[in-house]
């Protein structure tokens, strides 16, 4: 893959009316969704602008406190990536001040303010979470030109509107148009020989007030994270986040996981995943920096692709079949989720169903449940069912879910919950409370693919299911093997001969 020269102009958006002000002192990247120093067409931008009109770049990584499921899982996790960006940072010509709310609120004005000083701004275009709403309320409120730009994957978002129902459509689409875009990718060492106009320090009013987060505080301890006003109840997890952690990840799946990758990805007790969601998730890693290390393994070139354009999910890309099943959930499955969240705002919406799916869930509502669980019920694995128990138990602890178990997740809560809606309600409470890639427009997919969206009808017609597709526990443990994962996530107390159904 090449790399380009400036970012195309499909990954731009102007996001307001405001014009760029060549006189003021510095261009502004305002780094909410994209937390890398590399592989990021936002930071390339921003560098861009910055040469144009020889100003120094500043950078603005912040962290509320206030945003929904705050804890200290998602906090650690955020700052360490704090921590690696200000390493890579330093002693280049660019300005990182990362900025740590100490309260609700302490954050207000700080974009304003620094806005006021800005020739342009540059941020994140991503679908994600409160991202949109926030960057659109930011943009009303400054009177420069700022812009969105999208890093979110190998297809620009805006390279259609339309709303694809399936993958299978949606593959299809990929195998048409996405070949030109893999030409044009984000550099991989944008700071690298970087010449800028240095600023050795904001205004003193800005800094006053809003502090640069101190080396101390980008540990991110235990200690440190009690200071806080988030939920301390769901803990952190075994693993670090930020940039280098990701590299580190991607390094471990190429060398010892892809290549049984088809194979064991749906086996528990393999773990044979990529592990990267909650990398992408946080924007600590790229999908153009994960391709780059599939081609690198494989000596590929993007001269390759094309084999199929009739949406099969093996042979289009020219690789090995298991880099082409890993890259069909990377791609396809994760870009597909994209496309619904820049394209409609009900991504989470009970009502977004295909019409199918809603009327045989409305239909069969009624049906008695063989067993219904409370909110608390699931969150403390009280159920009857030693699988589902043990996901959920992977979930609230580890902050991460088996892929094949995730789904199996989801169809026993519509299973054992009262109404298809509040089924909905605790999946989305329970995946954004613990899972690092929750509060994703990735694993909304998963949820509402439960639900049926992104899928057909099914027969035999069920019992509560009605034509969405059912899953058991006990068809899962016939096919898969599990008693390692029973063994790690069925806890202390736990009898391991629970009833599955």
């Amino acid at each position: 893959m090449t790399r380009q020269k400036e970012v195309p102009e499909d990954r731009v958006r102007p996001i307001n009316d405001g014009v760029l002000r060549p006189e003021r002192s510095f261009v502004l990247y305002w780094m909410t969704a994209n937390r890398r120093t590399s592989w990021n067409f936002a930071l390339d931008r921003a560098l861009e602008h910055a040469r144009r009109l020889n100003r120094p770049l500043v950078v603005l990584e912040a962290l509320r406190c206030d945003y929904q499921w705050a804890s200290d899982r998602f906090h650690r996790f955020v700052i360490q990536g704090m921590a690696d960006n200000a390493r890579a940072f330093e002693g280049s010509s660019v300005h990182y001040h990362p900025y740590i709310e100490p309260k609700p609120g302490a954050g207000k004005g700080l974009l304003r303010a620094l806005a006021r000083q800005a020739c342009v701004i540059v941020s994140d275009d991503s679908p994600n979470f409160f991202l949109p709403r926030m960057q659109v309320a930011a943009a009303k409120q400054v009177d420069i030109l700022m812009e969105s730009v999208d890093s979110n994957g190998l297809l620009p978002m805006q390279a259609t509107q339309r709303v694809f129902s399936r993958a299978y459509d949606f593959r299809r689409f990929l195998q048409k148009e996405l070949a030109p875009y893999l030409e044009k990718t984000p550099r991989q060492r944008p700071l690298a020989r970087l010449e800028l106009p240095e600023l050795k320090e904001l205004p003193r009013g800005i800094t006053r007030r809003w502090g640069r987060a101190s080396s101390r505080l980008l540990r991110a301890t235990t200690a440190l994270l009690a200071g806080l006003p988030i939920d301390h109840s769901v803990g952190v997890v075994d693993r670090d986040g930020g940039q280098v952690a990701a590299e580190q990840a991607l390094h471990t799946f190429l060398e010892q996981s892809l290549e049984a990758y088809g194979e064991s990805r749906n086996q528990p007790d393999s773990l044979g995943t990529s592990g990267l969601s909650s990398f992408l998730h946080f924007g600590h890693i790229s999908t153009h920096q994960i391709l780059a290390g599939l081609a690198s393994q494989e000596g590929w070139s993007a001269d390759r692709v094309g084999g199929t354009k009739n949406g099969a999910r093996l042979g289009w890309w020219g690789m090995e079949e298991n880099t082409e099943s890993y890259l069909d959930q990377l791609v396809t499955w994760r870009e597909l989720g994209a496309n619904f969240a820049r394209n409609r705002t009900d991504i989470e919406c009970y009502e977004s169903l295909p019409a199918w799916a809603l009327e045989t869930l409305e239909q069969h509502s009624k049906d008695i449940r063989p067993h219904l669980y409370s909110l608390d019920d699931f969150d403390s694995s009280a159920t009857h069912d030693q699988v589902w128990n043990a996901a959920q138990n992977e979930l609230s602890e580890s902050g991460q879910i088996q892929g094949y178990l995730r789904m199996l997740w989801g169809k026993k809560i519509l299973h054992w919950s009262p109404h298809p809606r509040s089924a909905r309600d605790v999946m989305v409470e329970l995946n954004n409370r613990y899972a690092l890639d929750g509060r994703d427009f990735n694993s909304s997919s998963g949820i509402f693919w439960v639900l049926g969206r992104y899928d057909r009808a099914w027969g035999p017609e069920r019992q509560v299911f009605g034509k969405v597709r059912y899953m058991s526990s006990k068809n899962t443990r016939r096919k898969l093997r599990l008693d390692q994962y029973l063994s790690t996530w069925t806890r202390p107390g736990e009898t391991q001969a629970s009833f599955i159904s």
